[in-house]
């Protein structure tokens, strides 16, 4: 069974001004963050409970090759992402929105 992945306005806010970065640093590596990113949906949506949960129902995967992590609930079928944010970011930011 597949879960749909849906993100919240927040996450994908965050989603399009880390993309927007990278490929400002150097064309076309903010497409290949997109492509991580997308990978990393699957992996969730394929097994979200194979990740580990952080805080109140919150669990992370963490981003391939980048140093982004998802942190997301389950809820029913549906995986909501609540934010995607930098490893150095400080965890209150995402705990702000759930």
């Amino acid at each position: 069974m597949s879960y749909t992945v849906r993100l919240r306005d927040e996450a994908d806010h965050d989603l399009v001004e880390a993309a927007i970065w990278y490929e400002q640093q150097q064309a076309g590596l903010g497409h290949e963050f997109l492509d991580a990113v997308v990978s990393t949906f699957e992996s969730i949506g394929v097994a979200p409970f194979a990740f580990p949960e952080l805080h109140r129902n919150t669990r992370r995967a963490v981003v391939s090759r980048f140093p982004f992590a998802v942190f997301y609930q389950v809820k029913d079928l549906n995986v909501i992402v609540i934010a995607l944010m930098h490893g150095s970011r400080h965890p209150s930011n995402w705990k702000k929105r759930i």
